[in-house]
């Protein structure tokens, strides 16, 4: 049985609204050493992710822009409609809308779109180095098999 994204998904995701000023949201990102923070509007039960924002869009929203930082809220620098999977996806089909979404990570939604989780390339290495090694085991025990078939 495949495994899914809502399996290895991290269900610890760090929310910001899009009112939130941009220095707090980078202290949270620097405190929790995570990468990037998930936008959210709604009550903290039904939680609907809106945007993301990453280290980077810091860096190039607001550094590179050479804007003052304390004017700025995580809704001007977010990217919105963040790029979201479903909990019952594939790992593969999670791959395939990371490489053609260009991104690193995808926020995980119910079926009802509500926020659950994120899933970050990081995360998928993993499984998928383990699923290979399996294979590579699964190659081996055939070979030798063959072998003492046929000396």
């Amino acid at each position: 049985e495949d495994m899914n994204v809502g399996e290895i998904c991290s269900r610890v995701v760090v929310v910001a609204e899009s009112n939130t000023p941009v220095q707090q949201a980078a202290k949270l990102m620097r405190d929790q050493h995570i990468g990037a923070l998930v936008v959210t509007e709604g009550s903290a039960e039904a939680r609907r992710p809106i945007g993301i924002v990453t280290d980077r869009d810091m860096v190039v929203e607001v550094v590179a822009a050479d804007v003052d930082y304390r004017m700025l809220t995580v809704g001007d620098i977010m990217s919105e409609r963040p790029a979201t999977i479903n909990e019952t996806a594939g790992l593969f089909e999670a791959i395939a809308q990371m490489r053609s979404g260009g991104v690193r990570r995808l926020v995980v939604a119910d079926a009802m779109g509500r926020l659950l989780g994120i899933v970050a390339m990081d995360d998928l290495i993993p499984v998928l180095a383990e699923e290979l090694s399996a294979l590579a085991q699964a190659i081996r025990v055939e070979q030798r098999r063959e072998t003492q078939r046929r000396p």
